[in-house]
Protein backbone atom coordinates (compact mmCIF):
# COMPACT_ATOMS: atom_id res chain seq x y z
CA UNK A 1 0.00 0.00 0.00
CA UNK A 2 1.41 3.35 -0.92
CA UNK A 3 1.61 6.39 1.41
CA UNK A 4 -1.27 8.02 -0.44
CA UNK A 5 -3.60 5.31 0.83
CA UNK A 6 -2.45 5.98 4.36
CA UNK A 7 -3.22 9.68 3.95
CA UNK A 8 -6.65 8.80 2.55
CA UNK A 9 -7.38 6.59 5.57
CA UNK A 10 -6.31 9.33 7.98
CA UNK A 11 -8.49 11.88 6.18
CA UNK A 12 -11.45 9.49 6.25
CA UNK A 13 -10.95 8.82 9.94
CA UNK A 14 -10.87 12.54 10.67
CA UNK A 15 -13.91 13.30 8.52
CA UNK A 16 -16.16 10.52 9.83
CA UNK A 17 -14.86 10.66 13.39
CA UNK A 18 -13.83 6.98 13.29
CA UNK A 19 -10.64 5.78 15.01
CA UNK A 20 -7.83 4.81 12.64
CA UNK A 21 -7.60 1.34 14.23
CA UNK A 22 -11.25 0.73 13.36
CA UNK A 23 -10.53 1.65 9.74
CA UNK A 24 -7.56 -0.73 9.64
CA UNK A 25 -9.75 -3.52 11.03
CA UNK A 26 -12.49 -2.77 8.50
CA UNK A 27 -9.92 -2.76 5.67
CA UNK A 28 -8.45 -6.05 6.82
CA UNK A 29 -11.91 -7.65 6.91
CA UNK A 30 -12.65 -6.33 3.43
CA UNK A 31 -9.39 -7.68 2.01
CA UNK A 32 -9.93 -11.04 3.68
CA UNK A 33 -13.39 -11.27 2.11
CA UNK A 34 -11.89 -10.36 -1.28
CA UNK A 35 -9.12 -12.99 -0.95
CA UNK A 36 -11.57 -15.80 -0.14
CA UNK A 37 -13.45 -15.06 -3.35
CA UNK A 38 -10.32 -15.66 -5.41
CA UNK A 39 -9.82 -19.11 -6.99
CA UNK A 40 -7.54 -21.40 -4.97
CA UNK A 41 -7.89 -19.41 -1.76
CA UNK A 42 -7.23 -21.17 1.53
CA UNK A 43 -10.21 -21.87 3.75
CA UNK A 44 -8.58 -20.68 6.99
CA UNK A 45 -6.80 -17.43 6.20
CA UNK A 46 -6.54 -13.86 7.44
CA UNK A 47 -5.08 -10.50 6.40
CA UNK A 48 -2.62 -8.36 8.37
CA UNK A 49 -1.70 -4.72 7.71
CA UNK A 50 1.51 -3.20 9.05
CA UNK A 51 0.61 0.30 10.21
CA UNK A 52 4.21 1.52 9.78
CA UNK A 53 5.09 0.17 6.34
CA UNK A 54 1.47 -0.24 5.16
CA UNK A 55 2.40 -3.72 3.91
CA UNK A 56 -0.52 -6.12 3.35
CA UNK A 57 0.11 -9.84 3.91
CA UNK A 58 -2.19 -12.88 3.78
CA UNK A 59 -1.48 -15.81 6.12
CA UNK A 60 -3.10 -19.24 6.30
CA UNK A 61 -3.09 -22.49 8.27
CA UNK A 62 -4.14 -26.02 7.44
CA UNK A 63 -7.23 -27.62 9.01
CA UNK A 64 -7.59 -31.18 10.25
CA UNK A 65 -10.65 -33.41 9.90
CA UNK A 66 -12.34 -31.78 12.89
CA UNK A 67 -11.87 -28.27 11.47
CA UNK A 68 -9.12 -27.28 13.90
CA UNK A 69 -6.10 -25.29 12.71
CA UNK A 70 -2.88 -27.36 12.69
CA UNK A 71 0.67 -26.68 11.66
CA UNK A 72 2.52 -23.45 11.26
CA UNK A 73 1.33 -20.23 9.67
CA UNK A 74 2.57 -19.58 6.15
CA UNK A 75 2.36 -16.65 3.77
CA UNK A 76 -0.10 -17.08 0.89
CA UNK A 77 -0.22 -13.48 -0.38
CA UNK A 78 -1.03 -13.45 -4.13
CA UNK A 79 1.30 -11.50 -6.41
CA UNK A 80 -1.45 -9.28 -7.80
CA UNK A 81 -3.51 -9.19 -4.59
CA UNK A 82 -3.61 -5.40 -4.19
CA UNK A 83 -4.92 -4.70 -7.71
CA UNK A 84 -7.42 -7.57 -7.77
CA UNK A 85 -8.76 -7.00 -4.26
CA UNK A 86 -9.20 -3.24 -4.61
CA UNK A 87 -12.56 -3.35 -6.38
CA UNK A 88 -13.86 -6.25 -4.32
CA UNK A 89 -12.87 -4.61 -1.03
CA UNK A 90 -14.44 -1.27 -1.89
CA UNK A 91 -18.02 -2.33 -1.22
CA UNK A 92 -17.14 -4.23 1.95
CA UNK A 93 -15.09 -1.27 3.16
CA UNK A 94 -18.02 1.09 2.73
CA UNK A 95 -20.28 -1.25 4.67
CA UNK A 96 -17.78 -1.58 7.50
CA UNK A 97 -17.41 2.19 7.71
CA UNK A 98 -21.18 2.63 7.98
CA UNK A 99 -21.34 0.03 10.72
CA UNK A 100 -18.51 1.73 12.59
CA UNK A 101 -20.31 5.07 12.32
CA UNK A 102 -23.52 3.56 13.67
CA UNK A 103 -21.67 2.02 16.60
CA UNK A 104 -19.99 5.33 17.41
CA UNK A 105 -23.30 7.19 17.34
CA UNK A 106 -24.91 4.60 19.58
CA UNK A 107 -22.04 4.71 22.07
CA UNK A 108 -22.23 8.51 22.10
CA UNK A 109 -25.87 8.54 23.23
CA UNK A 110 -26.17 5.14 24.97
CA UNK A 111 -25.02 6.55 28.29
CA UNK A 112 -27.02 9.76 28.04
CA UNK A 113 -30.45 8.43 29.00
CA UNK A 114 -31.95 10.93 31.40
CA UNK A 115 -30.01 13.81 29.85
CA UNK A 116 -31.36 16.83 28.00
CA UNK A 117 -30.61 17.62 24.34
CA UNK A 118 -31.34 20.54 22.05
CA UNK A 119 -32.51 19.83 18.53
CA UNK A 120 -34.08 21.51 15.56
CA UNK A 121 -37.56 20.44 14.50
CA UNK A 122 -37.16 18.77 11.14
CA UNK A 123 -40.46 17.06 10.44
CA UNK A 124 -43.76 16.75 12.26
CA UNK A 125 -47.02 14.88 11.68
CA UNK A 126 -49.81 13.27 13.69
CA UNK A 127 -47.63 10.35 14.84
CA UNK A 128 -44.27 11.83 15.78
CA UNK A 129 -41.86 14.73 15.41
CA UNK A 130 -38.26 14.41 14.24
CA UNK A 131 -35.52 16.48 15.91
CA UNK A 132 -32.18 17.00 14.21
CA UNK A 133 -29.44 16.66 16.83
CA UNK A 134 -26.59 17.10 14.37
CA UNK A 135 -25.18 13.68 13.54
CA UNK A 136 -28.32 11.78 14.49
CA UNK A 137 -32.09 12.30 14.61
CA UNK A 138 -34.29 12.01 17.68
CA UNK A 139 -37.86 10.72 17.66
CA UNK A 140 -40.51 12.59 19.67
CA UNK A 141 -43.65 10.38 19.73
CA UNK A 142 -47.13 11.86 20.01
CA UNK A 143 -47.55 10.32 23.48
CA UNK A 144 -44.47 12.24 24.71
CA UNK A 145 -45.62 15.61 23.33
CA UNK A 146 -47.33 18.28 25.40
CA UNK A 147 -51.04 18.58 24.51
CA UNK A 148 -51.87 21.57 22.32
CA UNK A 149 -48.17 22.34 21.78
CA UNK A 150 -47.59 23.19 18.11
CA UNK A 151 -44.01 22.42 16.99
CA UNK A 152 -42.84 24.86 14.36
CA UNK A 153 -40.49 23.76 11.60
CA UNK A 154 -36.81 24.77 12.03
CA UNK A 155 -37.47 25.91 15.60
CA UNK A 156 -35.11 24.83 18.38
CA UNK A 157 -36.49 22.66 21.16
CA UNK A 158 -35.09 21.04 24.30
CA UNK A 159 -36.15 17.46 25.04
CA UNK A 160 -35.42 14.73 27.59
CA UNK A 161 -33.79 11.47 26.42
CA UNK A 162 -36.00 8.58 27.50
CA UNK A 163 -34.49 5.65 25.60
CA UNK A 164 -31.69 4.87 23.15
CA UNK A 165 -32.33 1.86 20.92
CA UNK A 166 -29.80 0.10 18.72
CA UNK A 167 -31.27 -0.73 15.31
CA UNK A 168 -29.90 -1.91 11.97
CA UNK A 169 -30.18 1.62 10.59
CA UNK A 170 -28.36 3.16 13.51
CA UNK A 171 -29.32 4.39 16.98
CA UNK A 172 -32.90 5.46 17.54
CA UNK A 173 -33.16 8.13 20.23
CA UNK A 174 -36.58 8.54 21.84
CA UNK A 175 -37.08 11.90 23.57
CA UNK A 176 -39.91 13.38 25.65
CA UNK A 177 -41.38 16.77 26.45
CA UNK A 178 -43.73 15.51 29.16
CA UNK A 179 -41.29 13.65 31.43
CA UNK A 180 -40.85 15.19 34.94
CA UNK A 181 -37.10 14.76 34.48
CA UNK A 182 -37.21 17.57 31.90
CA UNK A 183 -38.13 20.00 34.69
CA UNK A 184 -35.16 18.90 36.80
CA UNK A 185 -32.71 19.18 33.91
CA UNK A 186 -33.97 22.62 32.91
CA UNK A 187 -33.51 23.89 36.46
CA UNK A 188 -30.00 22.41 36.50
CA UNK A 189 -29.19 24.53 33.45
CA UNK A 190 -30.60 27.73 34.96
CA UNK A 191 -29.75 27.31 38.67
CA UNK A 192 -26.03 26.84 39.47
CA UNK A 193 -26.86 25.78 43.03
CA UNK A 194 -28.74 22.74 41.70
CA UNK A 195 -25.91 21.84 39.32
CA UNK A 196 -23.42 22.06 42.21
CA UNK A 197 -25.59 19.95 44.52
CA UNK A 198 -26.19 22.69 47.09
CA UNK A 199 -29.92 22.72 46.29
CA UNK A 200 -31.80 19.54 45.43
CA UNK A 201 -35.19 18.92 43.82
CA UNK A 202 -36.65 16.38 46.27
CA UNK A 203 -40.06 15.82 44.62
CA UNK A 204 -41.78 16.76 41.41
CA UNK A 205 -45.34 16.39 40.09
CA UNK A 206 -46.37 17.58 36.66
CA UNK A 207 -49.38 17.89 34.41
CA UNK A 208 -47.73 18.76 31.08
CA UNK A 209 -48.85 22.00 29.55
CA UNK A 210 -50.78 23.14 32.63
CA UNK A 211 -48.97 23.13 35.96
CA UNK A 212 -45.94 21.71 37.78
CA UNK A 213 -45.11 21.52 41.47
CA UNK A 214 -41.57 20.93 42.74
CA UNK A 215 -40.29 20.61 46.30
CA UNK A 216 -36.73 21.84 46.83
CA UNK A 217 -34.36 21.43 49.77
CA UNK A 218 -30.99 22.91 50.62
CA UNK A 219 -27.87 21.18 51.91
CA UNK A 220 -26.55 24.52 53.17
CA UNK A 221 -28.39 26.38 55.91
CA UNK A 222 -27.24 29.69 54.44
CA UNK A 223 -28.90 29.04 51.05
CA UNK A 224 -32.63 29.57 50.52
CA UNK A 225 -33.70 26.79 48.11
CA UNK A 226 -36.87 28.53 46.90
CA UNK A 227 -35.12 31.86 46.36
CA UNK A 228 -32.27 30.18 44.48
CA UNK A 229 -34.72 28.56 42.05
CA UNK A 230 -36.82 31.69 41.57
CA UNK A 231 -33.85 34.01 41.04
CA UNK A 232 -33.71 37.79 41.09
CA UNK A 233 -37.17 39.07 40.16
CA UNK A 234 -38.05 35.57 38.97
CA UNK A 235 -35.43 35.55 36.21
CA UNK A 236 -34.38 31.91 36.62
CA UNK A 237 -37.81 30.35 36.83
CA UNK A 238 -38.98 32.59 33.98
CA UNK A 239 -36.44 30.99 31.64
CA UNK A 240 -37.82 27.53 32.50
CA UNK A 241 -41.40 28.71 32.00
CA UNK A 242 -40.53 30.16 28.59
CA UNK A 243 -38.95 26.88 27.49
CA UNK A 244 -42.11 25.05 28.59
CA UNK A 245 -44.29 27.45 26.56
CA UNK A 246 -45.90 29.17 29.57
CA UNK A 247 -46.47 26.18 31.86
CA UNK A 248 -47.01 27.38 35.45
CA UNK A 249 -44.50 26.22 38.08
CA UNK A 250 -45.04 26.19 41.87
CA UNK A 251 -41.85 25.97 43.96
CA UNK A 252 -42.33 24.96 47.61
CA UNK A 253 -39.79 24.09 50.33
CA UNK A 254 -39.40 20.41 51.20
CA UNK A 255 -40.14 19.21 54.75
CA UNK A 256 -39.55 15.89 56.49
CA UNK A 257 -42.73 16.39 58.53
CA UNK A 258 -45.60 14.90 56.47
CA UNK A 259 -48.21 17.33 57.81
CA UNK A 260 -46.03 20.36 57.14
CA UNK A 261 -45.07 19.04 53.68
CA UNK A 262 -48.73 18.54 52.69
CA UNK A 263 -49.57 22.01 53.99
CA UNK A 264 -46.84 23.60 51.87
CA UNK A 265 -47.65 21.45 48.85
CA UNK A 266 -51.16 22.95 48.69
CA UNK A 267 -49.71 26.42 48.21
CA UNK A 268 -50.96 29.06 47.37
CA UNK A 269 -53.95 28.02 49.52
CA UNK A 270 -53.79 28.77 53.25
CA UNK A 271 -54.24 25.61 55.30
CA UNK A 272 -55.46 25.68 58.91
CA UNK A 273 -54.64 22.11 59.98
CA UNK A 274 -53.49 18.77 58.54
CA UNK A 275 -54.41 15.42 60.15
CA UNK A 276 -52.24 12.46 59.10
CA UNK A 277 -53.57 8.89 59.17
CA UNK A 278 -50.56 6.62 58.57
CA UNK A 279 -52.63 3.42 58.48
CA UNK A 280 -54.71 4.51 55.48
CA UNK A 281 -52.12 6.90 54.03
CA UNK A 282 -54.62 9.76 54.10
CA UNK A 283 -53.96 13.39 54.94
CA UNK A 284 -57.13 15.25 55.98
CA UNK A 285 -56.65 18.95 55.27
CA UNK A 286 -58.82 21.56 57.00
CA UNK A 287 -59.04 24.95 55.31
CA UNK A 288 -61.19 28.04 55.87
CA UNK A 289 -64.40 28.15 53.86
CA UNK A 290 -63.14 30.91 51.54
CA UNK A 291 -59.96 28.90 50.78
CA UNK A 292 -61.70 25.65 49.82
CA UNK A 293 -61.94 26.28 46.07
CA UNK A 294 -58.35 27.57 45.93
CA UNK A 295 -57.02 24.50 47.77
CA UNK A 296 -58.84 22.12 45.43
CA UNK A 297 -57.87 24.06 42.30
CA UNK A 298 -59.36 24.05 38.83
CA UNK A 299 -60.89 20.60 38.25
CA UNK A 300 -59.00 19.37 41.35
CA UNK A 301 -55.60 20.16 39.82
CA UNK A 302 -53.96 21.67 42.91
CA UNK A 303 -55.03 18.82 45.19
CA UNK A 304 -54.07 16.21 42.58
CA UNK A 305 -50.55 17.58 42.14
CA UNK A 306 -50.07 17.89 45.89
CA UNK A 307 -51.07 14.26 46.37
CA UNK A 308 -48.63 13.09 43.68
CA UNK A 309 -45.77 15.13 45.07
CA UNK A 310 -46.24 14.16 48.73
CA UNK A 311 -47.34 10.56 48.20
CA UNK A 312 -50.34 11.01 50.53
CA UNK A 313 -54.02 10.75 49.68
CA UNK A 314 -55.24 14.32 50.25
CA UNK A 315 -58.79 14.86 51.54
CA UNK A 316 -59.65 18.59 51.71
CA UNK A 317 -62.53 19.78 53.91
CA UNK A 318 -63.73 23.19 54.99
CA UNK A 319 -64.31 24.24 58.59
CA UNK A 320 -68.09 24.12 58.05
CA UNK A 321 -67.90 20.54 56.80
CA UNK A 322 -65.84 19.51 59.82
CA UNK A 323 -68.38 21.13 62.17
CA UNK A 324 -71.29 19.40 60.42
CA UNK A 325 -69.55 16.02 60.62
CA UNK A 326 -68.87 16.54 64.32
CA UNK A 327 -72.54 17.43 64.97
CA UNK A 328 -73.68 14.45 62.93
CA UNK A 329 -71.41 12.14 64.92
CA UNK A 330 -72.94 13.34 68.24
CA UNK A 331 -76.48 12.36 67.22
CA UNK A 332 -77.76 9.20 68.94
CA UNK A 333 -79.03 6.67 66.46
CA UNK A 334 -81.01 3.50 67.00
CA UNK A 335 -78.76 0.46 66.83
CA UNK A 336 -79.94 -2.47 64.79
CA UNK A 337 -80.40 -3.59 61.21
CA UNK A 338 -83.09 -4.19 58.61
CA UNK A 339 -83.61 -7.89 57.99
CA UNK A 340 -85.95 -9.94 55.82
CA UNK A 341 -88.88 -11.59 57.62
CA UNK A 342 -89.09 -15.11 56.19
CA UNK A 343 -92.75 -15.46 57.16
CA UNK A 344 -94.06 -12.29 55.47
CA UNK A 345 -91.24 -11.58 53.05
CA UNK A 346 -91.06 -7.95 54.23
CA UNK A 347 -88.21 -5.89 55.64
CA UNK A 348 -88.37 -5.52 59.42
CA UNK A 349 -86.17 -3.62 61.89
CA UNK A 350 -84.37 -5.84 64.38
CA UNK A 351 -83.07 -3.86 67.40
CA UNK A 352 -79.51 -4.66 68.44
CA UNK A 353 -80.51 -5.11 72.11
CA UNK A 354 -83.10 -7.71 71.18
CA UNK A 355 -86.86 -7.71 71.36
CA UNK A 356 -89.61 -7.99 68.77
CA UNK A 357 -88.97 -6.87 65.22
CA UNK A 358 -90.70 -3.74 63.93
CA UNK A 359 -92.24 -3.63 60.46
CA UNK A 360 -91.87 -0.67 58.15
CA UNK A 361 -95.51 0.38 58.73
CA UNK A 362 -95.11 0.28 62.51
CA UNK A 363 -91.89 2.26 62.17
CA UNK A 364 -93.67 4.92 60.10
CA UNK A 365 -96.63 5.11 62.50
CA UNK A 366 -94.34 5.45 65.49
CA UNK A 367 -92.44 8.27 63.80
CA UNK A 368 -95.74 10.04 62.93
CA UNK A 369 -97.23 9.91 66.47
CA UNK A 370 -97.73 13.38 68.07
CA UNK A 371 -95.38 14.40 70.81
CA UNK A 372 -96.41 13.91 74.39
CA UNK A 373 -98.44 16.83 75.79
CA UNK A 374 -99.96 17.97 72.50
CA UNK A 375 -103.67 18.88 72.53
CA UNK A 376 -105.92 16.46 70.63
CA UNK A 377 -109.29 17.72 69.30
CA UNK A 378 -112.35 16.23 71.04
CA UNK A 379 -114.63 13.98 69.05
CA UNK A 380 -118.45 14.17 69.27
CA UNK A 381 -120.86 11.25 69.33
CA UNK A 382 -121.36 11.64 65.57
CA UNK A 383 -117.65 11.12 65.03
CA UNK A 384 -116.92 14.71 64.02
CA UNK A 385 -114.32 16.79 65.80
CA UNK A 386 -115.65 19.68 67.87
CA UNK A 387 -113.82 22.79 66.74
CA UNK A 388 -113.94 26.06 68.71
CA UNK A 389 -115.13 29.10 66.87
CA UNK A 390 -112.30 31.19 65.64
CA UNK A 391 -111.94 34.91 66.52
CA UNK A 392 -112.67 35.74 62.90
CA UNK A 393 -116.18 34.24 63.25
CA UNK A 394 -116.83 36.28 66.41
CA UNK A 395 -115.89 39.50 64.59
CA UNK A 396 -118.29 38.69 61.76
CA UNK A 397 -121.20 38.10 64.24
CA UNK A 398 -120.59 41.41 66.03
CA UNK A 399 -120.56 43.28 62.72
CA UNK A 400 -123.93 41.70 61.76
CA UNK A 401 -125.44 42.73 65.11
CA UNK A 402 -124.34 46.35 64.68
CA UNK A 403 -125.83 46.51 61.18
CA UNK A 404 -129.21 45.17 62.43
CA UNK A 405 -129.28 47.76 65.28
CA UNK A 406 -128.66 50.56 62.82
CA UNK A 407 -131.48 49.31 60.57
CA UNK A 408 -133.92 49.28 63.53
CA UNK A 409 -133.03 52.84 64.47
CA UNK A 410 -133.59 54.00 60.89
CA UNK A 411 -137.02 52.38 60.79
CA UNK A 412 -138.05 54.08 64.05
CA UNK A 413 -136.94 57.46 62.71
CA UNK A 414 -139.04 57.04 59.59
CA UNK A 415 -142.16 56.12 61.65
CA UNK A 416 -141.76 59.18 63.86
CA UNK A 417 -141.43 61.40 60.78
CA UNK A 418 -144.63 59.98 59.28
CA UNK A 419 -146.62 60.64 62.46
CA UNK A 420 -145.45 64.23 62.48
Amino acid sequence: MNPEMMEALEALASERGIPLDALFAALADALESAYKRMPGAHEFSWVTIDSDTMEIRVFAQDLDEEGEAVGEEYDVTPDNFGRIAAQTARQVMSQRIREAERDLKYEEYAGREGDIVTGMIQQTDSRYTLLDLGRVEALLPQAEQVPFERPEANARMKAYIVEVRKTAKGPQIVVSRTHPGLIKRLFELEVPEIADGVVEIRACAREPGHRTKIAVGSNDVNVDPVGACVGARGARVRMVVNELRGEKIDIVPFSDDPADFVMKALSPAKVKEVLIDEETGTATVIVPDYQLSLAIGKEGQNARLAARMTGWRVDIKSETQIAEEAAYANVEWAEGEWVLDEATGEQVWQPAEGGPAVSAEQWTEAAAEPEAGAEIPAVSETGQAEVDESPADEVEESEDAEESDKADEADKAEEQGAEA
